[in-house]
């Protein structure tokens, strides 16, 4: 990413919160373009892979480059006294994981400044990038926001936008608005930080909120899903939390799909419009990914054989 020239503000200390790999984007545009990071606050280290191992977030492992203090509490107020050693500090949350209390956000000064990958007042919560695209918009974005008590609530600094062309995946979006919002936040967060950016309150009326995703959202209903939808749940849901469909004795992970007219393959799915989901890509049951083509030459044909 290349550096943003900046203005004034960049030396006053700020704490950073945040845990998951979109985090990271935002953290290294902040060090990157000068930004006094005094601290970054994230979750404890998880197990995470088939065996389990105890994994520490992308954004520790970059502080540990750049000498950065890592807080890893597993309650908030653990850390009050922490921060009230840092003189004035500003905060700036990106997808951090956890709701902050009103307690801990009286502690920063103009309060924590929030990366959103959504055009709030739309998409308020967990996942608003899946939602996107699962829901075909054709326009998506970044918001700048103060954070509140309420959850993706607070007035607004600054919003900007990125068009979509209904081919793009989970993964995709995450890295695009991932560079999206951390270019928007080296740029704004001087005048944001210095008083000469204002926020503005969000309107409340034209709210919609998205829901967390679980391993339940997996398998796709075809029965309440038409062709084109479900080919955009699994473009939202690729890599978590996926989109399971069960062939004969097969379950099988779906990656790439498209919607069809007709049927000519047992991987062409009648959907609830009367259309058909023709899987393109897809992961068997034994781990491999692997084309349409590959599945029915392969593990198909040799059971009916």
């Amino acid at each position: 990413m290349s550096k943003i020239t900046t203005t004034s503000g960049t030396k006053q200390p700020l704490i950073f919160f945040g845990t998951e790999d979109f985090s990271l984007y935002s953290l290294r545009a902040l060090i990157e373009n000068g930004f006094n990071v005094a601290a970054i606050v994230t979750k404890p280290d998880t197990p995470r892979g088939r065996h389990r191992v105890l994994t520490a977030p992308a954004v520790k492992v970059y502080a540990a480059e750049h000498n950065i203090p890592v807080w890893q509490p597993t309650k908030l107020k653990n850390i009050i006294n922490d921060i009230k050693l840092i003189k004035n500090p500003a905060g700036v949350l990106v997808s951090y994981g956890k709701i902050i209390p009103q307690s801990i956000i009286n502690l920063f000064t103009p309060g924590i400044i929030n990366v959103h990958p959504s055009l709030l007042p739309k998409y308020r919560g967990p996942s608003p990038i899946e939602s996107a695209i699962a829901n075909r918009d054709k326009t998506t974005g970044v918001t700048l926001m103060q954070l509140t008590k309420d959850m993706d609530a607070g007035p607004i600094y600054y919003q900007t936008r990125h068009s979509l062309d209904q081919s793009e995946t989970r993964p995709e979006l995450y890295k695009t608005l991932g560079q999206l919002g951390a270019a928007a936040l080296a740029a704004k967060l001087p005048n944001i930080l210095s008083g000469a950016l204002q926020p503005t309150p969000q309107d409340d009326a034209n709210a919609t909120y998205c829901q967390l995703l679980s391993r339940n959202d997996t398998d796709l209903d075809l029965t309440a899903l038409t062709a084109s939808q479900a080919e955009a749940r699994i473009r939202a849901h690729l890599g978590f939390p996926r989109s399971r469909v069960t062939i004969g004795s097969y379950k099988l992970i779906v990656t790439k799909a498209h919607a069809a007219v007709n049927a000519k393959t047992p991987l062409d799915l009648l959907c609830a419009n009367g259309a058909f989901l023709s899987i393109d890509e897809l992961i068997a049951p034994s781990g491999k990914a692997m084309s349409a083509g590959e599945f029915l030459r392969g593990y198909y044909n040799s059971t009916k054989n």
